[in-house]
């Protein structure tokens, strides 16, 4: 019995020896970005260039990390893994939500940017892996840029409220994958929802100031407002909105004395920016209908 015991202990140990945590060498990196209402998630190791020719062949001929022609994990050690939390239009082509292995093929003049169904591959799945499983591939340019980038690494750039550029870069080249996102789509029906479940005035005020930030909507979002004032009463954020409405609506005189409600609630509250924001539109205001504005 002694025996089996001691046996069961130094099998549990060989076991808890061959999982010893140590560094990688291509660490392990996550990201998250929003984009409007949409979120968008990575997961990926970032091989380092260490001196090395990464992309094609050198000028001996050699073949580089990430030879041309052939399947890449985008990263290093597992495949990487992208997650989009809504529908998504990737370079023009749609995707819907879920999670997905993310692939290249590079070469020289284009590359191919995949994503795939099957996330449990390691690295690029090799003879495993089935192209009927990719979900959609689209084509895009590489770019030499100046600077370098000693660990490979995605990031995003360009970001709005509807869009965002995601850059892959390693070494000198650079590769952007435009995508994109039907947020007003999304932001209708959240606002359909929020109107079901509750209207209080900072929900009428939300609602206003989104519409009024994207220029849509305009003389409902003067209605919301309105509405907000009634149930929450005098604040000078929901004057100051309420003025840029009048004022997208031509309305300038109601919107100077909205705007001079907004700033003097303001100057009570040492509101300086909204104060000198006021003035600036009250100023410009008055010049569009000829007041004096000395």
């Amino acid at each position: 019995m002694k025996r089996f015991f001691c046996i069961v202990f130094l099998c549990a140990a060989s076991t808890s020896w061959a999982q010893l945590e140590h560094p990688k060498a291509s660490p392990f990196a996550s990201i998250e970005q929003k984009v409007g209402l949409s979120k968008i998630s990575i997961e990926y190791s970032r091989p380092s260039a260490k001196g090395r020719h990464i992309f094609g062949t050198d000028n001996l001929g050699l073949p580089g990390v990430v030879p041309y022609g052939r399947i890449w994990r985008v990263g290093a050690n597992e495949s990487t893994k992208i997650t989009f939390d809504t529908d998504v239009i990737v370079n023009r082509s749609r995707l819907l939500k879920g999670t997905y292995a993310l692939y290249a093929f590079p070469a020289a003049t284009e590359w191919e940017i995949v994503f795939h169904a099957n996330t449990a591959h390691w690295g690029d799945g090799r003879e495993r892996y089935d192209p009927s499983e990719d979900v959609l591939r689209v084509t895009v340019t590489p770019e030499k840029v100046l600077s370098y980038q000693e660990n490979f690494m995605i990031s995003f750039d360009a970001i709005t409220h509807d869009s965002a550029e995601m850059v892959l870069q390693w070494a000198n080249t650079r590769i952007t994958v435009p995508v994109a996102f039907n947020t007003p789509e999304l932001m209708e029906a959240r606002i359909r929802q929020k109107l079901q479940d509750s209207t209080t005035a900072q929900t009428y005020y939300e609602i206003a100031r989104y519409y009024q930030e994207q220029g849509v909507k305009t003389a409902i979002a003067l209605d919301y407002v309105n509405k907000a004032l009634d149930l929450g009463g005098e604040t000078y954020y929901f004057y100051r909105v309420k003025s840029e409405l009048q004022a997208a609506l031509g309305l300038y005189r109601q919107a100077v004395l909205s705007a001079t409600t907004s700033q003097k609630i303001s100057q009570s509250l040492g509101k300086d920016e909204f104060v000198r924001l006021n003035q600036r539109n009250i100023r410009n205001w008055k010049k569009l209908y000829g007041a004096n504005t000395d």
